[in-house]
């Protein structure tokens, strides 16, 4: 026993040795403030609960149903549970094992010697004492891959979020072009059918005639072109969030057509840009991959140096013969067993070597993280800055455009104004009216990708963030029902751990 006593203090000198991982990679140079302008705002909403400040539900219903039939969510969660399976693998590596065993035998060895009967059960324990670390890096490199996966869980839900947004004001936006382009179209039709019987009464000649023909006939191809667009569009939101057809149209239906012009609620954003790389679950995932690969090598290094284990069992055992019962009870503690690496033909080193391939790996795609997300707040902020510098001008250009199209009309109902006038009258209002709705599409489009850059309200702190849960598995019956899938959400959970 005091053998035992000074060999178990030694392993704890021993253990203060253990190869220790680099940890995390420097961080990657971050600007000290934004280049663009921040919006200018009385008024900011949180990130966390802006889809439900927007006050529209039709939305919300959506991005919830997307979000509960995404493959790309699906496969995230199963990467977290694949994670939390290795990290469970990885820290009972530091336990020891504990096995029951039991055996029952009936024999006759020797000659002269009756049949006898044992029977024998006991415990057998073994624990590999990780005196250079090598378990433990082992674990935390499972640890940092399980988190990494949380925050990858949470970014594919904010894309997923993002996605439908967008998805769903190009539908609102496409309906009201396509409002302005069959208006346009009955006009055409009825300056055709008013030019046709001018030209029968010989007051108007037959080019002009013909020439009128020729634009209602543009108006309505145009029209239906814009319409076989938004079929398109609402066929892709169909795709996204499973739901019917005919259900999704009879709820875009109810949706005013107002909604597409409306200006999306602001949303706060630090002037420090390192604090709003905090809130991306993409660049959080990437440092997480960092330190994995940098627990890696420790793991790997700490390989390469002796392994020390230590085993021990207890039992009983009966022996029956001739009518005679013998019992004994056993037990043992070792071997303590060294085993040193020698020669493995360099796989050790290769081992080492492949571990630091993948740390560098790690750390320039954490870098490249960064400096898009640099990127993607810049550009988002670049747009919301020109979609507002041109808003005013956009309108006054639509109402100007629409008031001389009305005039021109009128005069050419008069015998006023030509053909060619009207005509281009016509184009210039509609093009202006388009390009009114494109403009307030592209600013909706801009505050959502600000919203998808910001980190969609992630935040690495506990009890801030949906608890990633399993999705429910569909019964055969309905394995093709899109509500057969759902995710539990829940904003203020702490992650499953």
């Amino acid at each position: 026993m005091r053998r035992l006593i000074l060999t178990a203090g030694s392993v704890s000198l021993l253990a203060a040795c253990a190869t220790t991982n680099t940890g995390v990679a420097g961080m990657a140079t971050v600007p000290t403030q934004w280049q663009a302008a921040l919006p200018v705002t009385e008024k900011n909403t949180e990130l966390r609960s802006w889809w439900q400040a927007q006050g529209d539900a039709t939305l919300v219903e959506l991005i919830d149903a997307a979000q509960a039939v995404s493959p790309s969510i699906a496969q995230a969660w199963s990467r977290i549970e694949t994670a939390r399976a290795a990290r469970v693998a990885s820290g009972a590596a530091l336990l020891p094992s504990l096995d029951a065993v039991a055996n029952v035998s009936r024999a006759k060895n020797q000659i002269g010697v009756p049949v006898a009967s044992t029977a024998q059960v006991g415990l057998q324990t073994s624990w590999e004492l990780d005196l250079f670390g090598a378990n433990r890096a082992t674990n935390q490199a499972a640890e940092a891959d399980l988190e990494g996966s949380r925050a990858q869980w949470h970014d594919a839900r904010i894309s997923v979020a993002a996605e439908v947004a967008q998805l769903y004001f190009s539908v609102l936006s496409c309906r009201q072009v396509a409002d302005i382009t069959w208006q346009d179209a009955r006009s055409r039709a009825e300056t055709a059918r008013l030019t046709e019987l001018s030209a029968q009464a010989g007051m108007t000649s037959n080019s002009t005639a013909s020439l009128t023909r020729s634009s209602a006939a543009e108006g309505n191809s145009r029209a239906i072109q814009q319409a076989a667009q938004c079929d398109r569009d609402i066929k892709a939101l169909v795709a996204m969030t499973a739901r019917p057809e005919q259900e999704l149209r009879q709820k875009l239906d109810v949706v005013s057509r107002d909604a597409a012009t409306k200006n999306l609620l602001p949303l706060g954003i630090s002037t420090v840009p390192a604090l709003v790389l905090q809130q991306r679950p993409d660049v959080y995932a990437a440092e997480k991959e960092v330190s994995m690969a940098s627990a890696q090598i420790g793991a790997a290094e700490a390989r390469r140096y002796p392994r020390l284990t230590l085993s021990g069992s207890i039992g009983s055992m009966r022996y029956r013969t001739m009518g005679v019962d013998s019992s004994m009870d056993t037990w043992s503690i070792g071997p303590l067993a060294l085993t040193l690496p020698i020669f493995d033909g360099g796989q050790a080193v290769a081992n080492v070597d492949a571990a630091k391939a993948r740390y560098l790996a790690a750390s320039s795609s954490y870098t490249s993280k960064v400096r898009q997300a640099v990127r993607e707040v810049e550009e988002a902020l670049v747009n919301l800055q020109s979609t507002d510098a041109r808003r005013q001008d956009s309108e006054l250009a639509a109402r100007g455009y629409t008031q001389a199209l009305q005039a021109t009309t009128v005069r050419y109902n008069q015998g006023m104004a030509s053909l060619l006038e009207l005509e281009d009258a016509r184009r210039t209002a509609f093009a202006s009216q388009s390009s009114l709705i494109s403009l307030q599409l592209e600013r909706n489009n801009a505050w959502i990708a600000l919203y998808k850059a910001l980190g969609g309200g992630w935040d690495m702190q506990p009890g801030v963030n949906t608890t990633p849960v399993a999705p429910v598995m569909p019964s055969a019956a309905s394995a093709t029902s899109a509500a057969s899938t759902q995710f539990a959400h829940d904003s203020t959970a702490k992650p499953n751990s």
